[in-house]
């Protein structure tokens, strides 16, 4: 297999577009309308890289997922991955890159783990050799060892996805493409995931793309971030250059012992009351309210919650600071 020199982008997209035709109508009366479901879209990602490519559902992450794999033809633009032209040369591309669909499983439903992998092996050509050294590291680095023998219908969400990411890597992609990886994990599961990748980027540099709603795999994970929204790119940059453009606020959700009139302490603004339960708005170093408000009131639990991706993208757009010019489309097709 031949790798992309480390010059080369391993993805490398340029005015990227994508348009369905959307029917509408009463059935003598149909209507057919041209629908951008993305539109002009450009980015590169360099060997070694982990990016982030997000966005609200309807933006057009998976309709871009589509096509730098090779399912989808560009109505508009090109797009290189790994050197090659995905919806033409995509069985080629196969062999160059492995792809996890965190809500879909490629395992054989009522097959063992360990089958299910054997018939991964075939599907890609991975000689016998390789195959078992690189099932071997995986199955340590993964923990798969207790549940190999474990028909894929009775394995846990966490469990078969780990089993979904070592089919994704047993013929060792120079590209892995996640969509939702942790989507539904418990939180020990989800830091396996993480620490996992962090690890396959850091000692193979196997260069990731990850589309994700959870800012905790963002956070953990990705250095630079491309967010996508109405088919357009928004935004290219680092995280903290991301929160700086669309500030979104944390949220501190007060279980008290008791229903009390809304808690006011610096640093903070009671945005809901639900009986002893309030949610508060910071603006201030969450530790400094904790203190303050375990200090004032007579709290059963807290917790303190991220702003999803869906609040940042919003506040992005509404500050209008998005990249302009960009083009929005209405009712998105395509997540």
């Amino acid at each position: 297999m031949t790798s992309v020199p480390l010059t080369t982008p391993v993805i490398d997209a340029r005015g990227l577009g994508r348009d369905f035709t959307r029917v509408s109508g009463p059935l003598l009366r149909r209507r057919r309308e041209r629908v951008n479901a993305v539109h002009d879209v450009t980015f590169s990602v360099a060997p070694g890289e982990i990016i982030g490519y997000l966005g609200p559902n309807g933006a057009g992450k998976s309709t871009t997922m589509k096509m730098l794999t090779g399912i989808l033809s560009p109505s508009h633009g090109r797009v290189r991955v790994c050197g090659l032209e995905p919806s033409r040369q995509r069985t080629l591309l196969a062999g160059r890159i492995g792809v996890v669909f965190g809500q879909r499983t490629t395992l054989w439903w009522d097959l063992p783990l360990r089958d299910s992998l054997a018939l991964t092996r075939h599907l890609y050509r991975v000689p016998a050799a390789d195959h078992a050294a690189r099932l071997a590291e995986l199955t340590e680095l993964l923990e798969l060892g207790p549940f190999l023998a474990t028909p894929v219908r009775q394995l846990s969400l966490g469990q078969r996805m780990r089993g979904d990411l070592t089919a994704a890597l047993l013929h060792a992609p120079e590209l892995l493409v996640l969509d939702e990886p942790t989507i539904g994990l418990d939180v020990v599961s989800k830091s396996a995931i993480r620490e996992f990748l962090l690890r396959l980027n850091t000692e193979q540099g196997t260069t990731i793309l990850l589309t994700t709603h959870d800012l905790g795999d963002v956070e953990r994970l990705c250095r630079r971030v491309v967010v996508i929204d109405h088919g357009s790119l928004a935004f290219d940059g680092d995280l903290a250059r991301l929160r700086a453009t669309a500030p979104t606020p944390r949220t501190l959700v007060v279980d008290l012992a008791g229903p009390a009139d809304p808690i006011e302490v610096a640093g903070a603004r009671t945005v809901r009351v639900e009986g002893p339960r309030q949610w508060l708005e910071l603006s201030a170093n969450p530790a400094e309210v904790i203190a303050a408000v375990a200090g004032a009131h007579s709290v059963a639990d807290l917790t303190l919650r991220e702003p999803d991706i869906e609040d940042v993208v919003a506040r992005l757009y509404s500050s209008g600071r998005a990249a302009a010019g960009a083009p929005r489309r209405e009712d998105p097709v395509s997540g």
